[in-house]
């Protein structure tokens, strides 16, 4: 099996830079029902589609988010601009966190930022934290080349056909165990969030 991991790697750095944020002007000023919230995260948010016909969010799934309290219930059936900008947090943590500690991490959020008078409002912390993520995007690629350039040293003396696909082998268990450290670094992180119900919580719940 031949596999050209450099033309992949130039993919997926291209890739990268068609990825987004949902900018804060881009949220909708006015309350939505649970149908144009859908559409609003599958239309901003495709560019993180791995397949065309993969959902951002479903009704269900959110449905479920403010049964586990990760998010505050709608009012009337309808959600506000700062349930956009929460279930965007939430659409981002729940791929590789659980709902407990995602449920950890944001009810001091939404507890003292959510629908109040607070000095700091959803809107700042928003734009403050994923202006921050996106300028991460030109170190994470140059993390990539250097991974990538770190595997193809690997299993110099194999034939050609192997080494391909031992160099991208060796490459994705450099980025999955990158990964996973930094996975376990945000669970110790949450497991220190002050959160006096936490014990009481069923861990390892699954989004």
């Amino acid at each position: 099996m031949t596999v050209d991991v450099q033309d992949i790697l130039k993919n997926i750095l291209e890739g990268l830079d068609k990825m987004d944020y949902i900018r804060p002007e881009d949220v909708p000023g006015i309350d939505l029902y649970m149908d144009q919230v859908t559409t609003f995260m599958d239309q901003q948010l495709q560019s993180s589609k791995r397949y065309e016909e993969d959902k951002i969010l479903t009704k269900t799934m959110i449905n479920n988010y403010a049964k586990n309290n990760l998010l505050p219930p709608p009012e009337k059936k309808k959600y506000s601009r700062e349930h956009m900008l929460l279930l965007i947090f939430i659409y981002y943590f729940k791929n590789i966190l659980s709902i407990s500690d995602i449920q950890s991490l944001l009810t001091p959020l939404t507890e003292k930022y959510f629908h109040t008078d607070h000095a700091v409002q959803l809107d700042r912390i928003y734009t403050e934290v994923f202006s921050l993520e996106k300028k991460q995007i030109e170190a994470l690629k140059e993390d990539l080349i250097s991974k990538y350039r770190t595997a193809g040293d690997t299993f110099g003396d194999v034939s050609r056909e192997d080494k391909d696909f031992l160099e991208l082998f060796s490459f994705i268990c450099m980025l999955s165990f990158d990964v996973y450290m930094k996975k376990h670094v945000i669970e110790k992180l949450i497991d220190h969030l002050p959160d006096p119900e936490k014990k009481g919580r069923k861990k390892g719940t699954e989004t």
